[in-house]
């Protein structure tokens, strides 16, 4: 489930399906009145400008949506007699604006450019911050997405380690245990040379924390770690000790580090040293 938007004390749900951003306006009715959402969201959508808003957004991005049902509502919009619910209003034109979704976390969402219309029509002081809570979620994810993007990195620099390690230091002779060693061995030496301990000290000093160190590294550490591996698997195809590669990776960890560092204006324990 997607984190939930924080505007004004009232918590506001919010979804993806198929790439779009949804937010609940159902959420969003109940700063005007927890217990009247649906009633509310009901009156928004029986206004002739909500209906020709509504249409015109589907006619820009959505091409199956269907116009003669559309142009009907248009008609009645405004009427002392028409009503028009998210429901009818989805299935008659195969809109895509609006969801409704059942359940314990259901209610009606709206992509996000007709929710802040939405929130315009409830309180233009509420539809402010609606959008700026909205954009610092945003900033999140996407910072959220760099650290995922850094971590995936060092998994397929890590391939190409593991790749380096099988061609050159594992005789066929061994058995499986003894290559998972091998392994294991070689990735304690990256991280004795970035971390400056080996991965059962890290956990026997860390009980409860889930994971592994390089799950709790950040995106400096990461970056790094990435290049460690792939001047790791390139000295190993030199045929340079073990001894001497780690005196080199750590010597290439304290220079990188100091760069990113440096770069992203973070101090880290032990870079300066």
């Amino acid at each position: 489930m997607k984190p939930k938007l924080q505007v004004l004390d009232q918590e506001i749900a919010t979804t993806t399906k198929d790439g779009v951003e949804y937010i609940c306006i159902t959420d969003i009715a109940k700063f005007k009145g927890s217990d009247r959402a649906a009633h509310i969201i009901g009156n928004w959508l029986r206004n002739r400008n909500t209906v020709e808003f509504l249409g015109i957004w589907e006619q820009l991005n959505n091409p199956d949506f269907k116009v003669l049902e559309f142009e009907d509502f248009k008609k009645q919009a405004g009427l002392n007699s028409f009503t028009l619910t998210p429901k009818q209003w989805i299935t008659k034109t195969a809109a895509i604006g609006l969801i409704s979704k059942a359940g314990r976390y259901g209610g009606t969402y709206a992509q996000k450019d007709i929710a802040f219309e939405f929130a315009s029509w409830i309180s233009v002081e509420f539809k402010l911050y609606l959008i700026k809570e909205f954009q610092r979620l945003k900033e999140q994810e996407f910072q959220q997405l760099g650290w995922d993007i850094k971590r995936n990195l060092a998994k397929v620099n890590y391939l190409i380690h593991t790749d380096a390690i099988k061609e050159n230091l594992i005789p066929d002779a061994l058995t499986p245990q003894q290559i998972s060693m091998v392994y294991a061995n070689e990735a304690d030496l990256l991280n004795v040379a970035l971390f400056g301990v080996t991965a059962k000290q890290w956990r026997d000093a860390n009980p409860e924390l889930k994971g592994n160190m390089r799950d709790h590294a950040n995106v400096h550490q990461l970056v790094c770690l990435a290049n460690l591996e792939s001047m790791n698997a390139h000295f190993i195809d030199q045929g340079m000790p073990q001894s001497e590669r780690l005196v080199k990776l750590n010597e290439l960890a304290i220079r990188q580090m100091r760069v990113l560092v440096n770069i992203g204006a973070v101090s880290l324990p032990g870079v300066d040293e």
